[in-house]
């Protein structure tokens, strides 16, 4: 399946070609700042959407859709002209041959560039236990988000069954969230709201509101980000709701019936739980050490690359590295580091089109970090106001509005916080197995999904045959169709 093709669509115009690998929040936001460049724009991209990661929680917890937070990327760039997007998975960076090679179900291109913006963001970490990942899936994409959407809704309905039939639910109705930065706070928060308001009155056989949600860290607060005072709001908080936070205990073992911690003490101890979620922990995209071995640029522990003040790679001026991927003046992970680099980038390779001299080095400018915990109670940290409750919860709603791409998917999700903030309900709670399973199932392919899709050879040798054998069985059936309505036979007993 390894064909391979060079695509030369860029090169027809004979312009400045750049090429931006990733379609999250800094491979958009450099595209739209090319937008009146005189350059060819091609983003390459494993997936087709522009994913709104800060509200995948919300995805798995039923209150939003996947299509609200996840638009279609050429959608958002059809009316840019000199843009295009092309899918496909980077598999490598040839900085020599300044060309980016790309793979699809086997099916691999080879895209040139003369200005190259790597904003493939990062994945989740299991710290060198990638096992883990089976039974606790992680927050970074839409299918882990529907995947736990199956199994926290799941979760409820084995419940149901089994305590109908007498059997014990415990382990069916304990819920743990590992890591306590802002996703697994919000998603503990979630959950927490799930079982006590949204579900409460749906059952027969079990209370909902009897389920445990468990937020486990190894640290020694919540939130650590966001400094002691606000960290210990936030802990108060949760617990409020219900939440058991239970800090400075590592994760030592995950299987499919629970999982083991170790506290500060070396006690080691179970939590029977068949409902995992895994939020502790990045690890940068593996491109990263693609780049490091071809320009000795170095990688820290996450993957992240060391890039020059103006984010370029050393020896490699043409090159800009964005986001979650590297590691400069010790920025932090959040989305506005991406957006910013990349409108400095692009900002660079206009620059360098006009002629002009470069601009001063790489300066982040910090608008604050936000993290809501339930509906009216939320944590943000802006400048040197650090608030609490109503206000910040309302100042979340009004940033994460401005950042949800296109006015449709604004609308809906008025609507739909309306229904789950103000109401009790949520909107989206359609779950079936090939949510739950379906990573797994092609986790067990050799080659992946890839194995599932024939190759073309193998399919232009069999097509014809099977088109002729195909064809007899249609007018043979067209023939039997026509015999029985002209013959009457239509409802008639066969005997008659």
């Amino acid at each position: 399946m390894g064909m391979s093709a060079l695509d030369d669509a860029s090169t027809t115009t004979g312009r400045h070609r750049v090429v931006i690998i990733g379609s999250g929040f800094g491979g958009l936001f450099g595209a739209k700042a090319l937008r009146r460049a005189d350059v060819d724009v091609t983003m390459v991209a494993r997936t087709t959407h522009h994913l709104f990661q800060p509200l995948l929680y919300q995805v798995a917890t039923g209150i939003l859709s996947q299509g609200e937070i996840a638009p279609p990327t050429r959608e958002i760039l059809s009316g840019q002209s000199n843009a295009r997007v092309i899918l496909g998975d980077v598999t490598d960076i040839d900085l020599e041959a300044r060309t980016v090679s790309h793979n699809v179900l086997g099916r691999q291109t080879v895209t040139p560039y003369d200005s190259l913006i790597v904003a493939a963001g990062a994945g989740q970490s299991y710290f060198g236990n990638d096992h883990f990942a089976e039974f606790a899936p992680g927050m970074k994409t839409i299918d882990d988000a529907l995947e736990l959407r199956g199994r926290i809704f799941g979760a409820f309905e084995w419940a149901e069954l089994a305590a109908a039939k007498g059997d014990d639910v415990d382990h069916h109705l304990t819920f743990v969230v590992v890591g306590a930065g802002p996703t697994g706070v919000e998603m503990a928060g979630q959950i927490a709201e799930l079982a006590h308001r949204t579900l409460k009155r749906d059952f027969r056989s079990i209370n909902s509101r009897s389920a445990r949600v468990i937020l486990v860290d190894a640290a020694s607060q919540v939130l650590p980000p966001f400094g002691a005072r606000l960290g210990a709001k936030a802990q108060k908080e949760l617990e409020g709701l219900g939440v058991e936070v239970q800090l400075g205990a590592m994760v030592t073992d995950v299987d499919e019936r629970g999982l083991e911690v170790k506290d500060r003490d070396g006690t080691v101890r179970r939590i029977e739980s068949m409902t995992k979620i895994w939020a502790a922990g990045v690890q940068a995209n593996p491109l990263g050490r693609t780049l490091s071995e071809q320009t000795g640029a170095p990688l820290d522990r996450a993957g992240r690359i060391g890039v020059n003040p103006d984010l370029t790679l050393p020896g490699h001026p043409e090159v800009f590295v964005v986001g979650d991927m590297i590691t400069l003046d010790n920025l932090p992970g959040v989305a506005q580091v991406a957006i910013q680099g990349a409108k400095y980038a692009a900002k660079e390779i206009r620059s360098r089109q006009a002629g002009k001299p470069p601009q001063e080095p790489f300066h982040y400018f910090d608008k604050g970090s936000m993290a809501i915990i339930s509906r009216f109670r939320a944590v943000a940290m802006v400048g040197k106001l650090r608030l609490t409750g109503v206000i910040a919860w309302l100042m979340w709603l009004a940033v994460h509005l401005v950042y949800i791409t296109g006015f449709k998917n604004r609308l809906t999700a008025v609507l739909h916080w309306a229904v789950s903030f103000l109401g009790r309900g949520r909107s989206e709670r359609t779950t079936t197995e090939q949510q739950i399973f379906g990573r797994a199932a092609l986790q067990r392919l050799e080659g992946g999904a890839a194995d599932l899709v024939s190759r073309p050879g193998a399919y232009d040798a069999s097509r014809e045959l099977l088109e002729t054998t195909r064809r007899a069985e249609l007018e043979a059936q067209a023939a039997e169709e026509a015999r029985l309505s002209d013959e009457g036979r239509r409802g008639v007993h066969a005997d008659r």
